[in-house]
């Protein structure tokens, strides 16, 4: 489900209550523990998390014309899913990720190369993901997406 809003605010305004609440919760862990650099923006329809243009002037390979997005988070059908770029670049950052989760959360673990289906707003795990929030800084970020693109 891709939103049409404009702003983050927007965007969790138009959610169903019992999503909404959860969403604004997720929205205060990241913006609590992201690191110094990193904006906040609509990105693909989902509150995005990115090294914008004036830090990164080169933008997204895919699309230039975007900000270089490293995290972020949407309310799909039939999950929350939250969107991780380093834990799909990075196998020690993946790998801490899967080993603590079932520490903070009653639920299996449902997750993709970078994407993790919250299915249960009530086992969403907000210290795990305010402490992965803050494992990695715009500069690593950025170092590793370079090169990763050279290979």
């Amino acid at each position: 489900m891709q939103s049409a809003a404009l702003t983050p605010d927007q965007y969790i305004s138009e959610l169903p209550e019992d999503r909404k609440i959860a969403m604004e919760q997720l929205r205060k862990i990241v913006l609590d523990n992201l690191p110094a650099g990193f904006k906040e923006v609509m990105s693909y329809g989902m509150l995005g998390y990115c090294v914008p243009h004036e830090i990164y002037p080169n933008g997204y390979h895919c699309n230039p014309k975007d900000p270089l997005p490293f995290f972020a988070i949407a309310s799909q059908k039939n999950s929350i899913n939250i969107y991780h770029m380093m834990l799909y670049a990075d196998k020690e950052l993946h790998d801490w990720f899967v080993a603590e989760y079932p520490k903070y959360s009653k639920s299996k673990l449902d997750m993709g190369k970078s994407c993790i289906r919250l299915k249960k707003t009530a086992d969403i795990p907000y210290d795990l993901i305010g402490e992965l929030m803050s494992k990695v800084t715009l500069d690593q970020w950025i170092e590793r997406y370079e090169s990763t693109l050279k290979k």
